[in-house]
């Protein structure tokens, strides 16, 4: 059995630099058609020169896959206006705000927001989306993301027309306050916060490879957000998160935040969203547009292809790959790196 789909999107990605680059980013785009580049490199995407020469690595690393990265930079208190413009000529579609030490390299993070209102103002005259960290550091591990929710209002109110997405969303707090906004805002959902609770990460013993920020958290937190990715709310959209680490750097005493996903993500939304719809339901299509799919594809499709391209204002995709019921053995590493479900058998993949 196979289906085909729009080649989908990843919003939200971590592609990191120099080797791990050249090993990770070619897996990420054998899957997905275009992604939102996370830039807290080191050093960090700050200038459109830096912006240029990032690309053209992922470029040269993805050479002949067809892959598109969208390019971000990272929003400090010494960007200028001036800057905002140059790297929205370079090509940036977006910048990304971490709140100090919230996560990997965020040490020169924002400390206070205000302070980047000049920056904001010049992202929303020039078209370009605010991409949030959502986390407040100074919080309780679990309260950081609703210790933010204030700070993200008040943005979303000074600030009328800039379009806003808060990254991965791991509350219900978090997925209520989004859907209570203006459509000028959405958010992003990743793979490891559909399925994971706390419990995951520290139940019974220790998993690091589970190990995210923002972290895990209870169980009515998972399923609020699973329930969004499946509502077929247009504001709420796939971005991976996917942050590949070596093994050895999340296997040790202070371990490094982040779950690599890119390679297992659509098997797994896959067999989430054919087990939550009827199978064989019609999909609602489109007036005009014929769809004898299963509904579960048609949401999927949406959800992975169609609500972020048109959140940020660009083509639906026009590459298409094919869905195959096609079980294999996710391994227990890649390239030197452990992926979600490391080990398990999965029923779904992707094939162009």
């Amino acid at each position: 059995m196979e289906y085909t789909i729009l080649r989908p999107d990843d919003m939200h990605i971590h592609l990191r630099q120099g080797d791990l680059l050249a090993r990770c980013a070619p897996h990420a785009a054998r899957v997905f058609g275009r992604a939102i580049v996370m830039p807290n490199t080191i050093p960090p995407i700050t200038t459109s020169l830096g912006l240029e020469r990032y690309r053209e690595e992922i470029l040269g690393a993805t050479s002949g896959s067809g892959f598109a990265p969208l390019m971000t930079f990272k929003i400090s208190e010494s960007i200028t206006p001036d800057d905002v413009a140059a790297l929205k000529a370079a090509g940036a579609v977006a910048g990304k705000y971490y709140p100090r030490g919230a996560t990997t390299n965020s040490a020169d993070g924002i400390g206070d927001h205000r302070a980047v209102y000049p920056v904001l103002r010049a992202m929303e005259q020039n078209g370009l989306v605010l991409c949030i960290h959502g986390e407040d550091p100074a919080a309780f591990s679990l309260d950081r993301e609703a210790a933010f929710l204030p700070v993200l209002s008040e943005i979303v109110a000074r600030f009328p027309t800039l379009r806003v997405v808060l990254e991965h969303v791991s509350s219900r707090a978090a997925i209520e306050v989004v859907a209570s906004m203006p459509e000028r805002v959405a958010a992003t959902i990743t793979v490891h916060h559909i399925f994971l609770t706390l419990d995951d990460v520290i139940g019974e013993l220790l998993h690091p490879h589970h190990f995210c920020k923002p972290v895990a958290k209870r169980p009515e937190d998972r399923d609020a957000v699973r329930e969004a990715a499946l509502s077929g709310g247009p504001r709420f959209f796939f971005g991976s998160d996917s942050a590949p680490h070596e093994q050895r750097a999340k296997e040790c005493a202070d371990g490094c935040a982040g779950v690599y996903t890119a390679p297992v993500a659509m098997p797994l939304l896959a067999e989430l969203f054919e087990r939550e719809f009827a199978p064989g339901a019609a999909a609602a299509s489109a007036p005009g547009v014929a769809d004898d799919r299963p509904e579960w594809v048609s949401r999927l499709e949406d959800f992975t292809s169609r609500f972020g391209a048109r959140f940020y204002g660009i083509p639906l995709p026009e590459d298409r790959v094919y869905l195959k019921r096609s079980p294999w053995d996710v391994p227990g590493q890649i390239d030197g790196i452990v992926p979600f479900r490391a080990g398990s058998r999965l029923t779904w993949s992707l094939t162009a």
